[in-house]
């Protein structure tokens, strides 16, 4: 690997990785994309960067700005990390919902942090329009700059360096791209490049099975942090999807828990909802079939929930 000069030129080029023990037998093979290889330990690193450097380029965003955003706490790591690089204060909206160690990273990266309550410490869609609006707010002081991640287009493109990855990676060798959906970003990226590529590339997106609204259920409070609005995203693009897979947040969590302990991969709650989606459609696809999908973030964001919390026995 080369020597370089800023840490910006980190992101991206992240290992892709088959699964062994989890896939049942029927399966064809799973290949996984470890996003945690990002500098922040997150696949937003490349959102992040797109939106900042498309900003700029067209003086949204300029020098002395303060840029605003509300988050989870993943893209707004990412962002804390590119504005620390930069020389941008940073001043971010999120909640109680999220992990604390992502909060706690936020901040480490200098950004300034507002908290909304949410209810029990559920992602629901009232917490999701109450951290826009306090973003929104914020936004309306002078020589500020609100990335606006939900409605943000620039964020599309970052994702194109990721579909090409994964062709150049595979060979071109992919027959379907499973990715979970939070602002639609990731999975509209990647799937215009690999379907600019080969047409017959199935796009599968995951949503929480408690909030499953692209499928036309109704929202409702889950706990699969970082997707699942509660209503369909501005970015979705229902036109490159082939198929919408829900899943549960009990099972997305085993299945992190199951990765970590069988394969030694150290993810999210999302990237467990990832798997178990992948496993059903290379079921479908057959045993010839090659699905890849991301460990969207790393394991280490998630240690003081209960998805990896140490039990007492």
């Amino acid at each position: 690997m080369p020597i370089t000069t800023d840490i910006l030129q980190a992101i991206g080029n992240t290992s892709l990785v088959q699964l062994r023990r989890v896939v049942p037998p029927d399966c064809g093979r799973i290949l996984v994309k470890l996003e945690w290889e990002n500098p922040t330990g997150s696949m937003k690193d490349r959102s992040a960067q797109a939106m900042i450097a498309r900003a700029e380029d067209d003086g949204r965003l300029q020098p002395g700005y303060t840029v605003v955003e509300y988050t989870g706490g993943s893209t707004g790591t990412s962002l804390a990390l590119i504005c620390a690089a930069k020389g941008y204060r940073l001043h971010i909206v999120t909640s109680d919902a999220f992990s604390q160690e992502k909060l706690d990273h936020m901040a480490a990266l200098g950004a300034e942090l507002t908290y909304v309550p949410s209810e029990g410490g559920l992602t629901t869609k009232k917490l999701i329009l109450d951290m826009i609006k306090a973003a929104e707010e914020i936004s309306r002081a002078p020589n500020t700059y609100w990335t606006d991640q939900l409605n943000n287009a620039d964020s599309i493109s970052g994702y194109y360096a990721l579909g090409e990855e994964i062709w150049a990676q595979t060979d071109g060798k992919v027959n379907a791209f499973v990715q979970s959906v939070g602002t639609a970003a990731s999975s509209r990226g990647v799937a215009t490049v690999l379907k600019r590529n080969n047409a017959k590339v199935r796009i599968v997106v995951v949503e929480p099975a408690e909030s499953a609204v692209l499928r036309g259920g109704q929202p409702g409070p889950h706990k699969i942090e970082g997707v699942g609005i509660g209503y369909t995203p501005p970015l979705w693009e229902p036109s490159l999807v082939d198929d919408i897979i829900a899943i549960k947040t009990a099972d997305a969590k085993d299945m992190a828990r199951r990765l970590a302990g069988e394969e030694g991969l150290f993810a999210g709650t999302s990237s467990g909802a990832n798997v178990l989606a992948a496993i059903e459609v290379a079921r479908q696809l057959g045993p010839d079939s090659t699905v890849v999908t991301l460990m969207v973030d790393s394991g280490l964001k998630y240690l003081s929930t209960d998805v990896y919390k140490r039990r007492e026995t």
